[in-house]
């Protein structure tokens, strides 16, 4: 008898070490696969009437932007804005921008504004209030820069601008229409009594 206990020895073993692999294989799978996070198309984030206040090194309020959805996606970095409204408060005034959709990437640093979107600065030194209107734009909050390269209508009190392009910079007070610009200024009054 002591023989055939020998013999099974062996086979009692394999079977135990087999049984072993069998329920550590079955504990350690996952019911569901995880995609990476490369590969996922779902936000990992979403907000509704959410408000970013972007500070300065100085610890001074540089810009506010405010959207009624955001939704952030871990694949590219990638941040959605549903109607944004960008609000600087600088020295010389108030500049706000809106859109039907916003975009940025990567932090933040670049915001691509779509759909209606605009640009309103207040008048400085006396002029009237500049609007800017395209159907893109692109701007840099923290360079106070836009551009676009599709169509645009600037407006500054009876002053209409048309151009196929513009780049501008509010912090050194510059606005360039590239393209086939077309301007239509109202005559001067001379101040002459008629």
């Amino acid at each position: 008898m002591l023989t055939s206990i020998d013999r099974l020895y062996p086979v009692i073993a394999l079977a135990a070490l087999a049984a072993g692999t069998v329920w550590l294989e079955r504990v350690t799978r996952s019911e569901e696969p995880r995609p990476a996070a490369e590969v996922r198309e779902h936000p990992d984030f979403i907000g509704k009437n959410i408000r970013i206040s972007h500070f300065g090194d100085d610890g001074q309020l540089r810009y506010t932007l405010v959207a009624e959805t955001v939704r952030h996606y871990p694949l590219g970095d990638v941040t959605e804005f549903e109607l944004p409204r960008l609000r600087y408060e600088t020295e010389e005034g108030l500049l706000r921008a809106f859109a039907n959709r916003g975009e940025s990437h990567e932090g933040g640093e670049v915001l691509y504004l779509q759909g209606n979107a605009e640009i309103y600065r207040d008048g400085i030194a006396g002029n009237p209030d500049i609007s800017v209107l395209s159907d893109t734009l692109t701007l840099w909050p923290d360079d106070q820069r836009a551009a676009t390269d599709d169509p645009v209508v600037l407006t500054q009190g009876r002053t209409v601008a048309h151009g196929n392009a513009m780049r501008a910079d509010n912090i050194f007070g510059t606005f360039e229409l590239i393209g086939d610009a077309r301007v239509t200024m109202p005559p001067r009054s001379s101040g002459a009594s008629q």
